[in-house]
């Protein structure tokens, strides 16, 4: 799923290379749809749904037998023990297999992972995605990832090693709140452009510009 037009890239790779002129270091801009799949968390719901549906019956069988015997016409008739546990395995199936549908809706699937679980694995995404376009790509390993994932509703940023050891993670704290105001409001490309601007008044500080300095990383968004 495409976020933002050939217009808007633009305008964030140029915003990058501006970010850059004034450091040695390399900043990389990924935007992606999600960051996992989340069918473990999907499967999961719906194993405690049939789970909890099995328990339900357990604890109040008459009042379901009950139930079922008003469907099939009011005819009170005997419930035998194979009766009963085809009952719950018909109630058990059904009730995971409609929990487990259900979120294909994807409102739904991200409402239903818990919020530790989403930040864990948008980390997860962003150091991965680090590692394979900026880690240890630059001279001088001064490659910073601004890693933006939409349907988690958030926002990584990672630094290479020479980066980290003189830029504590709470400095990046302003440049992810300036990114996100805009972000919140639907302006993407803005948020992206507002982020990479104040990363690279960091970069400035601590590792300026050479006169030999070469771009090492591509300005462009990469949009997964």
């Amino acid at each position: 799923m495409a976020y933002l037009n050939e217009a808007q890239h633009a305008r964030i790779s140029a915003a990058v290379a501006a970010a850059e002129e004034h450091t040695a270091g390399e900043i990389v801009t990924v935007l992606a749809d999600r960051s996992d799949g989340y069918s473990d968390i999907q499967l999961g719901w719906a194993i405690a749904a049939a789970t909890t549906a099995l328990a339900v019956l357990t604890l109040f069988p008459d009042f379901f037998l009950g139930i079922v015997d008003r469907v099939l016409g009011g005819w009170n008739h005997q419930w035998h023990p194979q009766a009963v546990l085809s009952l719950a395995l018909a109630i058990v199936i059904l009730k995971f297999l409609a929990v487990w549908a259900i979120q294909f809706w994807q409102p739904l699937r991200f409402a239903l992972i818990p919020g530790p679980v989403k930040k864990a694995r948008v980390r997860e995404a962003a150091v991965r995605k680090f590692k394979v376009g900026a880690e240890r790509r630059t001279h001088g390993r001064t490659g910073v990832l601004l890693y933006l994932s939409m349907r988690e509703h958030r926002a990584e940023i990672v630094a290479d090693e020479a980066i980290a050891s003189k830029v504590p993670a709470e400095v990046w704290g302003g440049a992810m709140a300036d990114m996100l105001s805009h972000i919140r409001e639907g302006r993407i490309a803005e948020g992206l452009i507002a982020g990479a601007s104040d990363v690279g008044h960091v970069l400035a500080e601590h590792f300026p510009r050479s006169d030999d300095d070469v771009n090492e990383l591509p300005d462009r968004l990469i949009e997964v």
